[in-house]
């Protein structure tokens, strides 16, 4: 029996596999082998952490998908898949980090009872959850099948969201919002960071009245003082000092659909260099969000950002955005567009990205980004409701 809270609509999920297969047959692949978790539950709702083993989704050019993995794992598939149970498979213990055996045997095992052994089998060679191993057994295995790389086919197929999945991305902003202004109001000189990262995480999964919160695909990034020149950096027991700016990587999530939104926080007087750049970002922000109309590239939404930089003497390389959606860790961007002065993607309605023109500059950091959708007409709709400016606590 199908799982008994399917986040979409059965129509949805024929309009992402039909998508799907097109895409295959442009690519001249008979079947895939899709193993990104956000792929798997955009094609089948399949939704557990389990992702730390092998486990993917078989999609030939006709019938339902196929969900595989590790035993127990195949019984939250039949909670929480769409499909009927025989499409639903699950590998003993014995293959789980065995050195004796694999789990692709077991998955090969699958492909030649369907009669795919001398197919064209497509799969997701740079991704974080195919090894080279799992790679390697897969050849062994189907020694007549040819593999193609099949890298982010899906993920492309994502780019564009549904009404369906566009609700859900605005529920989510509700909730960053939220987590985005507890963070904001917790911060104060002698608060340890692991005590307001708790207060964060509370926030975030405690959600917005109905819509409660799931976890995020990027744990709360919350870095203090120096440590916000650099982008990646989370949160010790060290506690918040007058004088020094922190920076909120967060995102609301409902249903494994994230809005990011960062802001930026000062404890005392902020430097007249960091107020200037705050102007000049801001101002770039608007500039950028003006770009991004349908028709226009992404490329031209960087360009826009990078162009009110430079009148204010501010050099800026690098990405400052990509699409997101439905993600699971260690990312919750799509890898697939950039918001970059060398892409060329064309924007068009139904596109959601984040927009992350953050600074990091020789001694601090300033980060003020937003989540926006493309819309049929005008500028791009922010998905949150706050503030953009640096938020200053004497």
């Amino acid at each position: 029996m199908p799982g008994q809270d399917i986040p979409f609509s059965q129509a949805e999920y024929d309009r992402r596999i039909a998508k799907t297969r097109a895409a295959m047959d442009k690519a001249g692949i008979d079947l895939m082998f899709i193993t990104d978790p956000s792929n798997q539950a955009w094609l089948t709702a399949y939704d557990g952490w389990s992702f730390y083993v092998h486990q993917g989704v078989l999609l030939g050019m006709d019938g339902p998908p196929v969900w595989w993995g590790r035993y127990m794992d195949m019984l939250g598939g039949r909670r929480t898949c769409w499909m009927e149970n025989e499409h639903i498979l699950g590998y003993g213990d014995h293959y789980v980090q065995s050195t004796e055996r694999h789990p692709m045997q077991d998955l090969a095992e699958h492909i030649r009872a369907r009669g795919y052994e001398n197919a064209r089998i497509g799969v997701e060679m740079e991704n974080y959850y195919y090894s080279a191993r799992a790679h390697a057994v897969l050849n062994e295995e189907l020694p007549d099948a040819t593999f193609i790389d099949a890298t982010a086919l899906v993920n492309w197929q994502r780019l564009i969201k549904s009404d369906e999945e566009l609700a859900f991305i605005r529920k989510a902003a509700r909730i960053s919002e939220k987590v985005v202004q507890t963070a904001i109001d917790r911060s104060a000189p002698g608060v340890r960071k692991n005590d307001l990262v708790a207060d964060i995480f509370h926030s975030a999964i405690s959600g917005v009245d109905d819509i409660w919160g799931d976890y995020p695909g990027i744990i709360p990034l919350t870095p203090s003082g120096e440590d916000t020149t650099a982008a990646h950096l989370t949160w010790s027991g060290k506690e918040m000092v007058e004088g020094e700016v922190t920076f909120f990587e967060l995102s609301g999530v409902y249903r494994r659909y994230h809005s990011p939104l960062c802001r930026t926080v000062f404890l005392g007087k902020p430097p007249q260099d960091m107020l200037d750049a705050e102007q000049a970002q801001n101002e770039g922000i608007e500039a950028g969000l003006n770009a991004a109309r349908v028709g226009n590239r992404t490329c031209d939404i960087a360009q826009a950002f990078m162009d009110v930089l430079a009148k204010h003497g501010i050099k800026r390389e690098g990405r400052m955005g990509y699409p997101i959606g439905l993600s699971y860790p260690p990312d919750w961007g799509e890898r697939t567009a950039s918001i970059r002065t060398e892409d060329t993607t064309v924007l068009e309605p139904g596109m959601v990205f984040h927009f992350m023109p953050a600074l990091w500059m020789d001694s601090w950091g300033l980060e003020t980004t937003e989540t926006l959708i493309i819309t049929e007409n005008g500028p791009a709709e922010a998905t949150a409701n706050m503030s953009r400016k640096l938020f200053v606590k004497d």
